[in-house]
């Protein structure tokens, strides 16, 4: 029987691995993005790559906050 309070490693596990795969797809869906709208409307080099950037910064404020959701319903401890 494990110790109380013990940390489960399961559900750690599960969590990293679901952070890696939302983290990878609104990353590359967000560079992907700025670089569709900057090439549909011929923003030039910086503009785009501006635009890729702020878009890659929202996705990783999305990606905190769905992490930040997810450990709050993820029981990390076993009772």
């Amino acid at each position: 029987m494990p110790a109380k309070g013990s940390i489960n490693w399961i559900n750690v596990s599960t969590l990293a691995s679901v952070g890696v795969l939302v983290g990878t797809e609104f990353v590359g869906a967000a560079g992907a993005a700025g670089w569709a709208i900057g090439g549909l409307f011929q923003l030039g080099d910086l503009i785009t790559h501006l635009l890729e950037g702020v878009f890659i910064l929202v996705a990783v404020f999305g990606l905190y906050r769905f992490l930040h959701a997810a450990l709050a319903h993820e029981q990390f401890r076993r009772a």
